[in-house]
């Protein structure tokens, strides 16, 4: 099946970042015009993400990916478990503080509960990440459809500084009536801090 993609997501785990992006560049050399807009680690788990820009959005089967993927596990070390999925961007908007460095990348992943898949989208693109993103160090809100490896939905805010995250501004969005009544309808959550990596970009 197709699907309208943005980005292929690079994934994998392991322990030196410059492989990752040595790896990440290997991906993006296999898909012509593409380029990495971010890549990003977590310390606490090893799990790395590159987001992989391509030149326009593209209706891609899963199929469309293998080249990228190859290239990509190809410079990886063979326990790296690596994967690519066909992302489309469903939501964006600029922060308080665009145009700052992006050091941090924050991820929420979930999967919508059956029958609340319209109301939580609702509320994250109309409520929840225009708010978050006008918190001062917010650069960029950005929601993304995950069509390959769940969860579905990947809600990323880029920041300049982990501390924004606890913030009176930050809690205060996170705080309001609609999020109390949604955010119990999130199922397989994953919420991971990464450090943004070397070619990290604000756009």
């Amino acid at each position: 099946m197709t699907h309208p993609t943005d980005f292929l997501l690079l994934q994998a785990r392991l322990a030196d970042p410059a492989v990752f992006e040595a790896a990440c560049a290997a991906g993006a050399a296999a898909w012509p015009g593409g380029r990495m807009q971010r890549m990003a680690r977590s310390s606490e788990t090893g799990e790395a993400y590159g987001y992989l820009a391509l030149p326009a959005r593209l209706s891609l089967d899963a199929q469309a990916t293998a080249p990228v993927l190859q290239a990509f596990a190809q410079a990886l070390p063979a326990d790296a478990t690596p994967r690519v999925s066909r992302l489309e961007r469903a939501f964006g908007v600029a922060g308080a503080s665009a145009g700052a460095e992006p050091h941090f990348h924050y991820v929420v992943e979930m999967d919508p509960e059956e029958g609340w898949r319209d109301e939580l989208f609702s509320w994250y693109d109309t409520e929840h990440m225009p708010g978050l993103a006008s918190v001062p160090g917010a650069i960029r809100a950005t929601r993304l459809l995950n069509h390959d490896h769940g969860p579905l939905s990947l809600a990323c805010y880029d920041l300049v500084a982990t501390e924004t995250l606890g913030s009176p501004p930050w809690l205060a969005v996170r705080a309001s009536d609609w999020s109390s009544r949604v955010r119990p309808h999130f199922t397989n959550t994953r919420r991971t801090m990464f450090q943004t990596l070397a070619g990290a970009r604000t756009d």
